[in-house]
């Protein structure tokens, strides 16, 4: 049996609780205000129309942001944001990370900066003097003083690139997402796009109106424009105070911490000497060697995983994130992960997944998706003495029967809402389940089954007098856990599954080509699909490498399937 590691002590478990509590913190208040962000780009965009399409929408706007309770969720979650993303900064060990992150963080510190006179000029205006900020006040400004405009313009596309690459770290490892993500992006595109050219349209429309009289005493406007003036610059010293001392106390932090020095060793002959605290992967990162992390190193995965070979017993025990996820790959006791593991002493370790340089990995390569586990339904089908139809035929009449066989078990396995795995010679496997629960998956496995039974059917009946044989076909069908990713090389890399499930499946083929029979399909994946197999003869099948039996339901060739 293979050892896992010790639950954490109980420090340990309200240290790893904690920062997930801050994760999401800054999470949902990221998430608030990517919500503000999006109604009020499609606001602007109602400038397309009209100004007053425009402010008609805007009154529907306020009535949700400026409440006190839409105020106190808006400026709450920005406080929070805010504050936890500076946090954030401070407790990186190294500033070393992917382009993507330093473009997220530097557009982050930059959003205050360039939102604050918008913000102080319009809300804070409005409270102070009561001056108007309807759609026709503000574009009137911003147009007339065109280095306002072209600032709000740079405005909008920062914090709009901020939040969607902020959404991107949070989605790009979703099961759904490879999907969504065309979509994603032409929204993410158009709708800054359009808010722009709103904007353009509602300058053009009041740069050819006659000057308004808004009514505003003189005295009262000037004081306004002075206040408006002192608090932006106020915010900004402010802020540039407090991001310069967050990075102060970085560079004090360092210095006190470089007085205790720590070595790591990798097997491979290099070290790097880091100050304790930096966790394995930052020192990694500070040296200059690959390293996976495909999360981010925030311990939601295992490719940053380590063998520690000498220092294991002077080590912290695992905090209650990286205990969930050693426990989750049945880690043996030397196996840490580097994002989480910061060790107090010297220690050597062996990284156990090996990055491939960007020249290994070819450019028609599918995007990576990490592997999970997830119950799905698993079909294999396969043509029944295929090398004896094909022996006396011409390579272009196999090739012309199999393209045949092909496009109907391809064609039953998408209208069913399967994804086709692969073909595999004369055979293929496809799964079920990818986005939809195992009773669902167990019922599309069974629909496209018979799809593919009538479909060869048919087929056999058109090729009867050149084949002279009948096309017969065996199919197993099989519900249980298995491991869901991208898989492969090249242009062979899709999404596959691997584990029991997929065994048990392949072998449920076998057993019907045994048994002379259309389908086996266990009577786990029977049941579960809900279909009537009540006439169909039940068995036990032993499978190699399991110590149980399989039970299973075996439907005759001929029968029929139900549905």
């Amino acid at each position: 049996m293979v050892d896992v590691p010790a639950p954490p002590p109980p420090v340990a478990a309200a240290s790893g609780n904690i920062d997930a509590a801050l994760r999401a913190a800054r999470l949902y208040s990221g998430l608030v205000l990517m919500a503000f962000v999006v109604l009020h780009l499609i606001n602007h965009s109602l400038n397309l129309i009209s100004l007053e399409t425009a402010e008609r929408g805007r009154h529907l706007f306020l009535a949700l942001w400026r409440n006190p309770i839409g105020t106190l969720t808006l400026y709450g979650a920005a406080t929070v944001h805010m504050a936890l993303a500076l946090t954030s900064l401070y407790r990186r060990r190294t500033l070393a990370m992917p382009p993507r992150e330093w473009a997220q963080l530097a557009l982050g510190l930059l959003i205050p900066l360039v939102i604050a006179f918008h913000v102080i000029g319009t809300r804070v205006m409005h409270v102070m003097y009561g001056i108007e900020d309807n759609y026709f006040s503000v574009v009137r400004v911003l147009w007339n003083q065109p280095w306002l405009g072209i600032g709000q313009s740079i405005a909008v596309i920062v914090i709009w690139t901020h939040g969607c690459l902020g959404l991107y770290f949070f989605l790009r490892y979703r099961r759904w997402y490879s999907k969504a993500a065309p979509y994603l992006l032409i929204a993410s595109v158009l709708l800054p796009v359009l808010a722009l050219l709103g904007f353009v349209h509602a300058g053009q429309t009041i740069a050819g109106m006659e000057p308004v009289d808004t009514g505003i005493d003189p005295d009262v406007a000037a004081q306004a424009g002075i206040a408006e003036q002192m608090l932006a610059w106020r915010t900004y010293a402010v802020f540039v105070a407090i991001v310069a001392a967050v990075f102060a106390a970085r560079l004090l932090r360092d210095q006190v911490e470089r007085r205790r020095m720590i070595e790591v060793r990798y097997t491979d002959g290099r070290a790097v000497r880091v100050p304790k605290g930096h966790s394995v992967l930052e020192a990694s990162r500070l040296g200059g060697i690959a390293h996976y992390a495909v999360c981010g190193g925030r311990g939601r995965c295992s490719t940053c995983r380590i063998r520690v070979v000498e220092g294991l017993d002077r080590l912290p025990a695992p905090g209650a994130i990286e205990s969930a996820t050693l426990h989750r790959i049945h880690a043996e006791p030397d196996v840490r992960l580097a994002c989480q593991l910061k060790p107090a002493h010297g220690l050597v370790v062996a990284p156990l997944l090996k990055p491939r340089s960007e020249r290994e990995v070819p450019v028609t390569a599918a995007p990576a998706e990490p592997g999970h586990e997830k119950v799905i339904a698993v079909m294999f089908c396969d043509m029944r003495s295929f090398t004896a139809l094909a022996d006396q035929r011409l390579p272009f009449d196999v090739v012309f029967l199999l393209n045949r066989y092909f496009a109907i078990i391809g064609d039953a396995v998408a209208k069913s809402g399967g994804h086709l795995d692969k073909f595999i010679g004369d055979g293929a496997m496809a799964l079920f389940g990818l986005a939809a629960p195992p009773g669902e998956a167990c019922r599309q496995a069974v629909g496209a089954a018979r799809q593919i039974l009538e479909g060869v059917k048919h087929l056999s009946d058109d090729l009867a007098a050149e084949l002279q044989a009948r096309i017969e076909i065996a199919i197993g069908i099989h519900v249980g856990q298995a491991i869901v990713g991208t898989m492969g090389y090249g242009d062979t890399t899709g999404v596959t599954a691997i584990g029991d499930a997929v065994n048990i499946a392949s072998r449920l083929e076998a057993t019907a080509k045994e048994n002379d029979a259309d389908l086996v399909i266990s009577e786990a994946a029977a049941k579960l699909s809900g279909l009537d197999f009540g006439s169909c003869e039940g068995r036990e099948i032993d499978i190699r490498g399991r110590a149980r039996a399989v039970r299973v339901l075996v439907v005759p060739r001929g029968a029929g399937l139900p549905g």
